[in-house]
């Protein structure tokens, strides 16, 4: 009997931790992915997000500049807080 409850025991722990172990291994959301969101409910086609990359050059410390590189397009797309993005396709 006491065999038994260790065992029960063991096994309440292990599903108790393994649940916390699952939850830890789910990737964080890129900024390359919050992009291609975003310019998608802005009604552009971004199929996959390759990456991206801030254009320092053109940043402003209240305007971010980027470009996204997609599968199927690339776009500069500035961010004002409070706005919504201005994307323009890249040729």
């Amino acid at each position: 009997m006491h065999r038994a409850s260790a065992s029960l025991l063991l096994a309440c722990i292990f599903i108790l931790f393994a649940a916390q172990v699952q939850a830890q291994q789910i990737p964080a959301e890129t900024v390359q992915g919050m992009l291609a969101a975003q310019i998608r409910t802005q009604g552009f086609t971004c199929e996959k997000a390759l990456g991206a990359k801030k254009n320092t050059k053109e940043s402003r410390p209240d305007r971010d500049v980027w470009v996204l590189k997609c599968s199927n397009a690339t776009y500069k797309i500035t961010r004002v807080p409070d706005m919504a993005a201005k994307v323009e396709p890249l040729p």
